[in-house]
């Protein structure tokens, strides 16, 4: 079971990080991915990791704002977000699925089958 956590309001310009957690499962062997869905919109994929090797992927509208992080002994995969802008806001969602799944669909996300519950990022003016 994933839970992702650390959404609120901010202001254009701040910063926040989101958490991944997994319980009952540890994240090895997995890639770890970050998604969001703005009102009335798909769901877009943000930003992954690969827990293995640590390898990195980003949505172009993210590079240089956000990064993914993960932490070995808590089990845990981080997105911290710099820079938000109004258009940032959305349900952020983090989603696993075992590396050999996930090898080079990262960015799909029907690729995942294990998905947290969202947490709300709503970014002001």
């Amino acid at each position: 079971q994933l839970q992702a956590f650390g959404g609120g309001l901010v202001q254009a310009g701040d910063s926040l990080r989101l958490s991944c957690a997994a319980s009952g499962r540890t994240f090895s062997n997995y890639a770890v991915g970050w998604f969001r869905q703005a009102p009335g919109k798909e769901r877009d994929f943000v930003a992954a990791i690969y827990w293995g090797g640590g390898s990195t992927s980003y949505a172009d509208s993210v590079k240089g704002r956000f990064t993914i992080s993960k932490d070995n002994a808590q089990n845990a995969v981080y997105l911290q977000m710099n820079s938000l802008a109004p258009e940032d806001t959305a349900v952020y969602y983090c989603a696993a699925d075992t590396t050999a799944r996930l090898w080079a669909t990262l960015k799909r996300s029907y690729e995942y089958r294990y998905w947290g519950q969202g947490t709300l990022v709503t970014v002001s003016s």
